[in-house]
């Protein structure tokens, strides 16, 4: 059964630790982590909190870094394509020998933040015993395993995927209103007071499944 895990990676082991040194409040998102190489992968990777000129100067000085390409220019956010050629052990064992799935990375001055997808917990294992046999530091902070329920890929309870996506067809989050709380409470046959929880925490859930990865929760 596929698995997600939601870990951290110090800089050092991982990337651009150089360019953090030199521009402490710049983050990196992913777009997308492919293989590349033996040796290599090639993110493509949103900047941001940055300027250009001095974010390119700081990657040029990078030795982990090789091959970039400025892909777009937004001002407050900047597309790159890299390959990163040291010092990416964990990731190319991920892609390749645990056949693994970056489905999101979040770069930071204090680390990198994964959200990874394995076809099994086996396949999990086998990223353990690796970085503790070369001596690496793979946080783990969530795991979930998909269990084929459509709710399973963001974190949500049963309950709350389908108190959410009734919500939304039936026209609760439209504007205007078509249906009240009230009214949605009488189809799932609870209060509005559960209802109202159930969607709160759905959402909470689903935010920070899908858009809080790079953040860590203060709960």
């Amino acid at each position: 059964m596929a698995t997600i895990v939601i870990g951290s990676v110090p800089t050092e082991e991982l990337a651009l630790a150089h360019t953090f040194e030199a521009l402490p409040d710049v983050t990196f998102e992913s777009e997308r982590i492919i293989e590349s190489g033996d040796d290599a992968v090639m993110p493509l990777l949103w900047a941001r909190n940055a300027d250009r000129e001095p974010l390119e100067a700081a990657i040029d000085g990078d030795p982990t870094v090789n091959n970039v390409t400025m892909l777009a220019d937004f001002g407050d956010e900047l597309l790159y394509r890299m390959d990163w050629i040291d010092q990416v052990q964990l990731l190319l064992h991920m892609l390749t020998n645990s056949e693994a799935t970056i489905l999101d990375a979040h770069g930071r001055r204090e680390g990198w933040r994964l959200r990874v997808m394995f076809p099994s917990r086996s396949h999990l294992s086998e990223t353990h015993e690796f970085c503790k046999d070369h001596g690496m530091e793979f946080t783990i902070e969530s795991i979930r395993e998909m269990d084929g329920q459509p709710s399973g890929r963001f974190g949500l309870t049963e309950d709350q995927y389908r108190a959410l996506i009734t919500a939304v067809q039936k026209g609760y989050y439209d504007v205007p209103q078509k249906q009240t709380l009230e009214e949605l409470a009488e189809e799932f046959e609870i209060s509005h007071q559960a209802l109202s929880e159930r969607l709160r925490r759905g959402t909470e859930s689903l935010v920070e499944d899908t858009l809080l990865v790079g953040t860590k929760s203060e709960r």
